[in-house]
């Protein structure tokens, strides 16, 4: 399985960014995509996550109503698009991917996203907010 993320970049505070995550390598549906990030000196934080299948979503707290995580058509390819960014949401993004759906509903029940639930990861991609 392969992850390759895009979109990461420089945007002012209350701009908007949309991040791509392009997953190849799976043999079903039956999988999650979930969104982390990392700020410097701060743990490595999942915000969003999605299961392509039905396209159940989860978002943690500090990102819902700005942020919306989607699917596309093809089932490959999940989208982040963030809006009314401020300079704390500046970190690094990463794309991971789950081996099952069901993960989703484990977040929703948790209200949490956990890093060893997600067994394949992209390789990050920068996001800056800042005037």
């Amino acid at each position: 399985v392969q992850l390759v993320e895009s979109g990461g970049g420089l945007v002012q505070p209350g701009g908007s960014l949309r991040l791509s995550c392009r997953a190849s390598g799976f043999t079903s549906d039956d999988y999650a995509i979930g969104w982390f990030r990392q700020a410097p000196g701060k743990e490595r934080e999942g915000i969003s996550c999605i299961s392509p299948h039905d396209f159940n979503t989860y978002y943690t707290a500090s990102v819902e109503g700005r942020f919306a995580i989607s699917a596309d058509n093809t089932k490959t390819t999940v989208y982040l698009q963030m809006n009314s960014l401020t300079p704390e949401d500046s970190a690094v993004y990463f794309c991971a991917a789950a081996r099952w759906a069901s993960i989703v509903r484990t977040a929703q029940a948790a209200d949490e996203m956990l890093e060893v639930d997600y067994d394949y990861w992209g390789q990050g991609t920068q996001v800056t907010v800042s005037a």
